[in-house]
């Protein structure tokens, strides 16, 4: 069997694979929701808490004009964590030290997507940082606008498939019973 011929770059044929990129989802806790069973009770039920996740509209190719997380590129010596709270800084004014910042944990999934106009598979370390509701991002050139969407309607507001089961993991994390609650808090 003949080898695979090596491309112009000198690797082999097909899409470059990447792993130096990170998504930071923000949220922060929605108003109470009252649960379908509190109805006709007068409401005196605890409700639901519901999560909202801050978007931003890219200005910039390859993404121009798709609503997305925080995300950029991890630069030489960062780690995916370091690089994470480089990212949230420079795009949205973020940092830990904010008394708006109330934690950071990472996600355990990471989902491949292909980006056919830079023919590139990107696998990015995942994380959700939670913010009080009084915060709101401070946009660098990088975006157009900044919204609020709820995390329940998350397949109606985030386009690819990984981006839906980071949300259904982040619900799942960010409530204090769950197991990796303690585990996966990074800040």
């Amino acid at each position: 069997m003949a080898s695979p011929a090596i491309n112009a770059e000198g690797g082999l044929p097909g899409p470059r694979i990447r792993a130096d990129v990170v998504d930071v989802y923000i949220a922060r806790a929605a108003k109470p929701v009252i649960r379908p069973d509190d109805e006709g009770t007068g409401g005196s039920g605890p409700g639901l808490m519901d999560l909202e996740l801050l978007q931003l509209l890219r200005t910039k190719p390859p993404l121009h004009g798709t609503w997305q997380p925080v995300m950029g590129h991890i630069e030489q010596g960062e780690t995916a964590v370091q690089g994470a709270v480089r990212e949230m800084l420079e795009e949205v004014n973020l940092a830990p030290a904010s008394p708006h910042f109330g934690g950071m944990w990472a996600l355990e999934q990471v989902h491949p997507f292909y980006i056919p106009q830079i023919d590139c598979i990107v696998m990015s370390p995942r994380f959700v940082v939670m913010v009080d509701r009084a915060w709101e991002p401070r946009l660098n050139s990088e975006h157009g606008d900044a919204r609020w969407v709820s995390s329940r309607g998350a397949a109606a507001e985030f386009m690819w498939p990984g981006q839906h089961a980071a949300i259904t993991e982040l619900r799942g994390l960010l409530h204090p019973g769950h197991l990796a609650h303690v585990r996966q808090r990074l800040l």
